[in-house]
Parts: structure tokens; C-alpha cells; sequence
């Protein structure tokens, strides 16, 4: 259903609404004052505008003590928030005597905090600034950038969201088959294809888990730990399918990042791990309805009941 509205009628929660179909970025934007009080906001609104020169833009409602700052530095700083730092999202949006507090950042250039852990960062120093009704519009001159090429964190109708690739995207053209002998047995033998079918199914999996933050390795030990009690390494070593050395440092790594914690001889989660085990099974939930929605109810009842046997 479509609607035309009149500048003269326009309602502003529905036009909030509308605008909230245009999937972001999220960013944090810090900048430093000339009394060097450090600000740091969430803002959606970051957007590229020239290669020739690099200019970069984003807008803050006039009027705050934050856009204050930001309208007297020399300098500030886009911080392109990961997938995982939706908390940090959250923190700077809020209002707070000292968002800095026990945040850990490094001073860019013109003091403008950078964080660590993002998708990628542009230091700007102030280029113009441009009326935009109840808004600011920045525009800022890019002077150094750092692309980490994670997963970034979006913003779509009110809600955090991640991305993934489109299943109708065009896909990279397969290989060409090895020329080899008896190459038809290996295509058409079950076991073989089972194990082309399991590699296919990963590889589509993959980089959407990544946008956790998490190897495949490290999401399967959060699941299985979240249904047990404490596990050890060789407890879960069968649940794995992993080397050891492997499984070792899959818990060493979600240790580092207080996921799980040790209790007695295994490990248990923490609320964190618990929380990212629930994300990781909501991934695989998706993943699965997407792959197998070509397929009837009888026959996924078929495949599910094979697999059951040979396991």
C-alpha cells in the first residue's frame, strides 16, 4: 500500500518509519574541544561524498552540547562500528557524565579518541559545515583511514541487524572439474557427496558467523557447552570434530574474551558466552531455513531421518 503525503500533513513518526526502510551503518563520531573535553556520539548518518577530495559527511542536531564541540574542532573522527559492538552502540547514544569512562581508545589526530576492534575508522579534519533544518551536516576532509574489514554493525527499522550475502547474488563461477580417472564415481558416490554438500553448506555458513566474531570452531564449542555442565577439552573434543591443538585454542580464545570460565575440571559459560551461544544458534537457524527452503516438508522429514541412521 503506498500513501502520498503534503509537506503541510506529514506525520513525523510515520515518517520516521518510512525513513527507517534505508538500511545503515552505525558509527560513533568523537571529536576533542579546544578545553579538551573528548565527545563521542552514535550517529547513523555517516555517508561518503567526494574521492576527489575525500570528503566524508554527517549530520547532528543543532543545539546539543556534543554538536557544540564538534562545530568549533579542527578535527574528528568516524569510528565504523563492528558487528559485535552493538554494547558500545548503546553506550554512546546515551546520555552520561563521561562516555570515556573505562572505554579503551587511542588519540587520532587532533586528539579525536579512536577504538579498537572496529570495522574501520576515518580521521577528518573540519572541511565545512552546511545548514540542514534541525541539523548540522559535517562534512570532513579524510586525512587517514584504517580498514580492518570486519563485519559491520547495521541499522534497519528501529533494530540492530547484521549483514549477509544475498542468496540471489551472482555467485563466483565453480572450478573446473579435475580431469582424472573414475572421476564419475566420486561425483555420484554418496559418501563423497556428503562430504561436498557439508563443505558447501560451511562455506555459505561461515561468513555469516564471522559476523560474530566467532570461527567455526568457537561456535560449536559455545552450543554444546550451553546445553552441559561443565565440559573439558577432551569432553568436547567428539562434539568438535577438531584437532585438539584446535580445540585448546578455541577455549583459550573464548576465555581471553570472558565467554566461558573455568569450574572444576571443564569450563562453563559466562552470561556473555550464554548470550552469544543464543546468537549463534539464531544464526544457524537462519542459515538452515535458508538452505533447505527449496526443499518439501516430506522431504526434509526423509533427509533428517537418514541422517539420524547414519549417525
Amino acid at each position: 500500500m503506498t500513501s502520498t503525503n503534503s509537506e503541510s500533513d506529514l506525520d513525523p513518526k510515520a515518517f520516521r518509519r518510512a525513513l527507517g526502510n534505508f538500511a545503515t551503518g552505525v558509527t560513533i563520531i568523537t571529536a576533542v574541544g579546544e578545553d579538551g573535553e573528548k565527545v563521542g556520539v552514535t550517529a547513523s548518518s555517516f555517508n561518503s561524498l567526494s574521492m576527489d577530495p575525500p570528503l566524508i559527511l554527517w549530520s547532528s542536531i543543532k543545539g546539543t552540547p556534543s554538536c557544540k564541540i564538534f562545530e568549533t574542532a579542527s578535527h574528528f573522527a568516524v569510528n565504523i562500528l563492528a558487528s559485535d559492538q552493538m554494547d558500545m552502540s548503546n553506550h554512546f547514544a546515551r546520555q552520561q557524565e563521561d562516555k570515556f569512562a573505562g572505554m579503551e581508545w587511542d588519540a587520532g589526530i587532533g586528539g579525536a579518541p579512536l577504538f579498537p576492534n572496529c570495522a574501520g575508522r576515518f580521521q577528518c579534519e573540519t572541511y565545512d559545515k552546511v545548514d540542514g533544518g534541525d541539523h548540522w551536516i559535517f562534512i570532513g576532509k579524510v586525512v587517514a583511514f584504517d580498514d580492518f574489514g570486519r563485519a559491520p554493525l547495521c541499522f534497519h527499522q528501529g533494530s540492530y541487524s547484521m549483514v549477509f550475502s544475498h542468496p540471489g547474488a551472482a555467485k563466483k563461477p565453480a572450478a573446473d572439474p579435475v580431469d582424472f580417472p573414475h572421476a564419475d564415481r566420486m561425483v555420484n558416490h554418496k559418501f563423497f557427496m556428503m562430504i561436498r554438500a557439508v563443505q558447501g553448506y560451511q562455506n555459505r555458513y561461515q561468513p555469516k558467523l564471522q559476523t560474530l566474531d566467532l570461527n567455526l570452531i568457537e561456535a560449536r564449542a559455545l552450543l554444546v557447552m550451553n546445553d552441559s555442565q561443565p565440559l573439558s577439552a577432551d569432553q568436547l573434543l567428539p562434539h568438535l570434530n577438531s584437532p585438539m591443538v584446535e580445540v585448546q585454542e578455541a577455549l583459550l580464545n573464548l576465555a581471553k574474551r570472558d565467554m566461558i570460565e573455568a569450574s572444576g575440571d571443564g569450563h562453563v559459560l559466562t552470561a556473555a558466552g550464554a548470550e552469544k551461544a543464543d546468537q549463534c544458534w539464531d544464526l544457524a537457524e537462519a542459515h538452515a531455513q535458508e538452505a533447505f527452503s527449496d526443499f518439501s516438508e516430506d522431504q526434509l522429514d526423509t533427509f533428517t531421518t537418514i541422517l539420524r541412521k547414519l549417525a
